[in-house]
């Protein structure tokens, strides 16, 4: 399909997206950004985290709005299930940021998205949380991503745009290698 075709819209600006992409190769130092959430404790096991600034372009940015998250855990584990917990904010996470690459690859490779459904599983063992024992792990045994995903194109050229996903996704990243983090209290 070309774009005198038909005329593709999935919502995303891949012209601005290249345009970014030229310039931070002509400026990788404005590469460089550093996102950042606050959380605070409520009570029990319920925290409430807001996002709104991060570093990027060589400067501080301001979101348009403050972005509000509760976590809690189910009332199962005594809790009284105010929020998400955390371990499904990651799976939040990865399913979103899977999904909007496949939106901004479809775009760029002119495809038109009907639907895209992401349906995400990951497995835990809580021995290991909950220190019953100590040789299972705390996280994920694995974490299953689904898609449902109707377009115009191929089931080859739909699994070639997942898996361009896949390969730039930050939060793919962020799951399946290491990152270091330090834990620093005042």
């Amino acid at each position: 399909m070309t774009a005198t075709d038909t005329s593709v819209d999935n919502g995303v600006n891949v012209a601005a997206l290249l345009d970014a992409r030229e310039a931070l190769t002509n400026a990788p130092e404005a590469a460089q950004f550093s996102w950042r959430a606050t959380c605070q404790w409520k009570n029990g096991t319920h925290s409430h985290s807001e996002v709104e600034g991060f570093f990027g372009l060589g400067e501080e940015q301001q979101r348009k709005t403050t972005f509000h998250f509760d976590s809690d855990h189910p009332e199962v584990f005594a809790s009284e299930d105010n929020g998400a917990t955390p371990v499904e904010y990651v799976l939040v996470g990865l399913a979103s940021c899977l999904t909007a690459g496949v939106a901004a690859v479809a775009q760029h490779r002119e495809i038109q998205l009907r639907s895209v459904k992401a349906t995400i599983e990951g497995d835990m063992d809580l021995q290991g949380i909950l220190g019953i024992d100590n040789e299972v792990r705390n996280g994920f045994k694995g974490i299953k991503v689904h898609y449902d995903i109707d377009a115009d194109a191929t089931p080859d050229e739909i699994a070639a745009i997942v898996a361009q996903s896949q390969k730039r996704s930050a939060v793919f990243d962020i799951v399946t290698n290491p990152t270091n983090v330090t834990v620093e209290v005042n």
